[in-house]
Parts: structure tokens; sequence; C-alpha cells
């Protein structure tokens, strides 16, 4: 008898434990989401930061945003296109402790509760475009390790863009522009390039140079490249163009145009790579009021 009723109590406890609910999952205290106010014609200032608790972003597409939250490229993202170009700020308060590996979960959340999102991952064979070492071998040196670089986050950038280049800011000394005729790269590894790259492309630029460190260059374009560059980089950023600009990336190679990358011992190289994908099911096009 006494065995039958352990039997009962153990079956029992084990139900109890599969009923325990699941933890809540890391949230904002506080956030607000709205639409962003128009900005100058041809003319783009966004950016993300973290000042003490406080998290701001601004005029950023929600494309963008699906990108920092699940960890992929925004061309590694199904869905509606008006998610590139529909654009929104947001300013959020952490919680009093909350580690900052918390975000991206924090964003998640948010995200699927304001735009009733839902979506899964996949994996997709993708065409791409490989960065290697070129022939002769990597011409840059790494640069000596930098204590501050632990401190870099990806939720602390700011980036400006128009008719006459781009920058983005990466804090800490890091940055990449784009501007007369040239790329200017400061403090960032390979990797990091290859991913601004990819929003110069037309396909996703992986990194698989091997190459550990963080490095400082400058390649120079030719002015015909650099004009297609600006604007594969303004559809990439969802910025509707007139024809006549269109027009100008018909024959528009990543391989090609980046040929001036050999200065400095790098490649591009056209391959074919799975990469994961976030596939959007359903998104409302406006967030739930505050």
């Amino acid at each position: 008898m006494s065995a039958i009723r352990l039997s009962a109590t153990v079956l029992l406890s084990g139900i109890s434990l599969w009923a325990q609910p699941k933890p809540p999952r890391p949230e904002f205290e506080v956030a607000s989401i709205k639409p962003s106010p128009a900005q100058m014609p041809n003319q783009a200032a966004l950016g993300l930061h973290i000042d003490g608790a406080q998290l701001r972003c601004n005029f950023m597409p929600l494309r963008e945003y699906l990108a920092m939250a699940y960890g992929v490229k925004v061309n590694q993202i199904v869905g509606p296109e008006w998610m590139a170009s529909e654009r929104f700020d947001i300013a959020a308060k952490l919680p009093a402790g909350a580690p900052r590996e918390q975000i991206r979960e924090m964003l998640q959340t948010l995200l699927e509760d304001r735009f009733r999102l839902k979506t899964h991952r996949d994996s997709k064979e993708f065409p791409v475009y490989a960065l290697l070492a070129g022939k002769g071998g990597l011409k840059l040196q790494p640069l000596p390790p930098d204590p501050e670089d632990a401190n870099r986050s990806a939720f602390d950038m700011t980036a400006t863009g128009g008719a006459g280049g781009v920058s983005v800011n990466y804090g800490h000394g890091a940055s990449f522009a784009l501007g007369n005729g040239k790329f200017d790269i400061k403090k960032l590894s390979l990797t990091e390039f290859a991913e601004v790259l990819t929003r110069f492309a037309d396909r996703p630029v992986v990194d698989m140079t091997s190459a550990a460190g963080r490095f400082d260059f400058s390649v120079d374009l030719p002015p015909e490249d650099y004009r297609s560059i600006l604007i594969r980089s303004a559809v990439n950023a969802g910025v509707t163009l007139p024809p006549d600009a269109l027009r100008m990336l018909e024959g528009f190679s990543g391989e090609s145009t980046f040929a001036a990358l050999q200065t400095v011992g790098l490649k591009l190289e056209s391959r074919k790579a799975p990469l994961p994908v976030l596939i959007v099911d359903s998104v409302a096009k406006l967030p739930t009021e505050n």
C-alpha cells in the first residue's frame, strides 16, 4: 500500500513540475513607440544608444528593429516590403539592474506585443559575397588590443546619411564612413566591415577571412562605383528614388564594384551559403497605443 502511495506521490510531483509556468520574458519597465517625424529630403539621421538605463532609437525602419532584436541581417528577413520604409522612434527604460545582454529579448517582447508580431526561423541558401583575403594575402595590420573595445555595445550607434555620403559611429573610436569617394574604417573587425558592406551590396557579405582583431584602413573608389554604392545604400535603406537613379544600378555587381578592396588585400567572391532567416508571419503596420 505504501508503495502505491509513493508511486502516486511521484506521479503527482511530476505533473506539478511540468505544470510550472514559464519564467516571464525580459521586458522594458516602460516603453513608447511612435511613428518617426519627417526629416529633411535626401537626408537621414538615425541612431540608437543607451544613456544610463534609457534606450533611445530614432528614425529606424521596423526591419532594422527586427534585425537588432533577432540577431539577423536586414536582407535575411522575409516579410512585407513596407517594413523597410515605415520608421519609428522608441524610448524605453530598462529595469533596475537589468544586464545589457537582455536588451535583445526585451526588444523582441516589445515588438511582439506592440506590433502583434508573429515570426518563425528557418534556414535558406543565399547568393552571398564572401569577403576573402586577396591574392598575396591581407595587407592590413591589426590594431593593438584596446580595453575600451569591451565597452562597445550593439545598442550604442548613431548614423547619418544623404546624397553626400554615409557615416556610422559605433562609439569608443569605432566608425565607418562613405564620403569623398572612399570608405574610411576605424577600429572595426572584418566581420563588422562585412556587415557594413552588406548595406551597399545586392546580397549579404559574409566574412570568410578568419582574420582576428580590429583595423584602420581606407579604400578609394572610382567615381562611377561610388555613385552606384550610394544609390544601392539608399535602396537598401528603403529610400524611394527616381527612375533615373535606379537605372544607374543596371549591371551593378558588388564583386566588380568593390574591386578596389584589392588595395588592402581583400576581395569579394560570389558564392552560395546557408544563412538563418527570420520569416514574419504577421505584423501590424502601426503599433498599439502607448
